[in-house]
């Protein structure tokens, strides 16, 4: 039955056909989608390879979200993250009438600390001070009193790049917890929760896979447990993975 509604929702008539203009069935997509469906449905692993164009991303977000079941999406970046979430997810879940929550999770370097804002507020006043970081910390403290999320990547007053994200984000180190005078407006905090919360959560590999090494010491992770976890970008999970979980040996004395 919900084979068969995989192919509707693939179907020029279906669900993505009334919802992208000129959308076309390919049978490569409709193949990943069965394949995906099938996955989820018997609990097993899946790799899957296909060509540009084939339309990879709606061929595993359809079945999940049809799953009914939590499920985590790893994207190979932060720019594909935000792809993924702010374009793709929306249009699949409009077009398959998904009530679900949706979550999207990066690190704590993203996420803007009220309490660090406020410090550096405080020493930007001292007359040794840049006057330029002051204009920007204004700036910042103006947008965080409008933002919901706090994702410094959507604030537009400061470079993505800009030195001063560092002194207003936290770090594992730095960060007071629970302590914390501003723990209530904690946007990281926050964050968590809602991906606590959520059906999907768009995280990136990164950040998935610092989650994990964290886990392995005990502390407590961020990233919830799932019924369903999705690599978009897998072959690239080599690499990052090593970072987190190889050795290195060197000859150096």
């Amino acid at each position: 039955m919900q084979v068969d509604m995989i192919a509707k929702i693939f179907s020029s008539s279906g669900a993505l056909g009334k919802a992208i203009p000129g959308f076309q069935p390919r049978q490569p997509q409709l193949d990943m989608a069965h394949a995906v469906h099938d996955a989820i449905k018997n609990g097993t692993q899946l790799v899957v390879e296909a060509g540009t164009g084939t339309g990879k991303t709606f061929a595993y977000l359809a079945p999940a979200l049809v799953s009914g079941k939590k499920t985590i999406i790893s994207t190979g970046s932060k720019n594909l993250q935000e792809q993924l979430f702010h374009r793709d997810l929306p249009l699949m879940t409009s077009s398959l009438g998904f009530y679900g929550q949706v979550a999207l999770l990066k690190g704590r370097s993203n996420y803007l600390c009220p309490e660090r804002l406020n410090q550096q507020l405080v020493e930007s006043h001292t007359p040794q001070a840049d006057p330029e970081l002051l204009t920007q910390l204004v700036k910042i403290r103006s947008w965080s009193s409008e933002t919901k999320t706090g994702d410094l990547g959507d604030c537009t007053a400061i470079a993505e790049d800009s030195p001063i994200i560092p002194s207003i984000t936290s770090t594992n180190d730095n960060c007071l917890g629970k302590e914390c005078p501003s723990f209530e407006e904690c946007f990281v905090v926050k964050a968590r929760k809602k991906a606590m919360d959520a059906d999907v959560v768009v995280v990136n590999h990164h950040l998935f896979l610092a989650d994990l090494a964290i886990k392995e010491t005990g502390f407590g992770e961020l990233i919830p447990e799932a019924d369903i976890f999705i690599f978009d970008e897998a072959h690239q999970l080599p690499d990052i993975a090593s970072q987190y979980f190889g050795q290195n040996l060197s000859s150096r004395q």
